[in-house]
């Protein structure tokens, strides 16, 4: 696999990581049609886990089939594909070395009534089906957010000493921030700050709104003159609390929404300097041929065609 200059420098970033970790971040980073240019296009489908079967595949059936969400980052030319550990074993055999797999280890559900996640697969899993990193949730500003953080410590370490890289989902949310809150802009680079101090080697976290929630961190946005009016600007910030642009930042494409929105979304945060976009809903939620054409309106954005 060649490494272009552009990836050689991102891995740099990652001082205290082995070649094993460092090679399996450059399977994400060189696969797909942004390979070599350190922007990502992930499609991520836990869905099932967290809304039931009806809500995430009920639009487009064929969603309802494992083999279905493999086939669709493939033939978009996407870096990666991220599920759980039943969605990957489903197609672990036919997909194998087809494009880089991350396996997501804790899923919540929404028939559970607390804001926590259950530990649903292993490093050991993610070895035996060939995956390229592991995925985790973290909730900031949950009452459950030292545990997970703790869990997420053991098996980062573990993942990371198999030569796996660790991807780390930072969703801000719990009973001292409301609907507002969560996607606040002093609340999502904070998210993203943790997840760095974490060790993660890519972070992925919702695009962030001008609304400020913690009137300590607005002090300090006013006092400093941080700007925050456009969404380009905003993510900016984000990546600067991500270790200054040192760590992989990629952005969530949120419910399903109208494609001008979405793509006017993804504008700005390829102008801010984001690394990329994690798209789920938004994608296998269309007929297939939708997707694929929304997907590679996406690529051509970070590609800097549109």
């Amino acid at each position: 696999m060649r490494i272009t200059q552009r990836v050689k420098k991102i891995l740099d970033w990652y001082e205290s990581d082995n070649p094993g970790s460092k090679a399996n971040l450059a399977r994400i980073l060189m696969e797909g049609k942004l390979g070599g240019t350190g922007k990502m296009v992930i499609l991520p489908v836990d869905q099932g886990f967290e809304h039931g079967p009806a809500r995430s595949f009920a639009a487009n059936p064929p969603a309802y089939d494992p083999h279905y969400h493999f086939q669709l980052a493939i033939e978009a030319g996407l870096n990666a594909y991220a599920a759980p550990l039943g969605m990957i074993e489903a197609g672990a055999a036919s997909f194998a070395g087809a494009i880089p797999t991350i396996l997501k280890l804790n899923s919540s559900n929404s028939l559970a009534t607390s804001k926590d996640q259950a530990v649903t697969g292993s490093v050991a899993d993610a070895l035996r089906l060939g995956c390229a990193a592991i995925g985790f949730t973290i909730y900031p500003a949950s009452e459950y957010a030292f545990e997970q953080m703790e869990e997420l410590r053991e098996l980062a370490e573990e993942a990371k000493s198999a030569g796996l890289a660790v991807v780390v989902w930072s969703y801000p949310r719990g009973p001292a921030l409301d609907k507002a809150g969560e996607t606040a802009l002093d609340i999502c680079a904070y998210a993203a700050h943790m997840a760095a101090l974490m060790g993660a080697h890519i972070i992925k976290v919702k695009p962030p709104t001008e609304h400020l929630s913690q009137e300590a961190a607005r002090k300090v946005y006013e006092k400093e003159r941080i700007p925050r009016a456009t969404l380009a600007e905003r993510v900016a910030h984000v990546m600067q609390s991500a270790f200054n642009g040192r760590r992989l930042v990629v952005f969530s494409g949120g419910e399903s929404t109208g494609t001008e929105t979405l793509l006017e979304t993804v504008r700005g945060l390829r102008d801010g300097g984001a690394n990329g976009s994690i798209i789920g809903r938004n994608s296998f939620q269309r007929p297939k041929a939708e997707a694929l054409a929304l997907l590679g309106k996406i690529i051509a954005i970070y590609q800097g065609r549109d």
